[in-house]
């Protein structure tokens, strides 16, 4: 068993992001020592790590969820697993779309203004 600070470190987390998953009850703590610190076996050091990688994809906190149910049963079908990840995949591809609108529109504001000294502004325009 180890303390909450080489949990968070092994997992390569902040304390306070491991507490956070403790208190929504997504990792919790295997147990506590006498005076009262979290500690952590192996299997809840896999499971904060598992949350990192998870997250560093950019699911959502119930997808996290979702995903370590599923990597703890094992009779879960792998259409489940490639459900929500085809799900973000989507999200990602829409966000993608979505910066590349605002970086073409920005680039085109910028492009179409001299920068001059002059009070009109095609950007300020735009935004109004």
């Amino acid at each position: 068993m180890i303390n909450i600070s080489k949990a968070a470190k092994a997992a390569g987390l902040p304390v306070k992001t491991v507490r956070y998953i403790g208190n929504i009850d997504l990792v919790a703590a295997q147990q506590r020592s006498a005076s009262g610190y979290r500690l952590y076996d192996d299997r809840s050091l896999r499971k904060l790590i598992f949350v990192r990688r998870t997250r560093s994809f950019g699911f959502s906190i119930e997808a996290c969820r979702d995903l370590l149910d599923l990597y703890h049963d094992s009779g879960r079908s792998g259409f489940d697993v490639k459900r929500l990840a085809e799900g973000r995949l989507t999200n990602i591809d829409q966000k993608q779309h979505d910066l590349q609108s605002l970086l073409d529109d920005l680039s085109h504001l910028i492009h179409a203004w001299r920068g001059d000294q002059r009070p009109e502004c095609p950007i300020l325009e735009y935004l109004a």
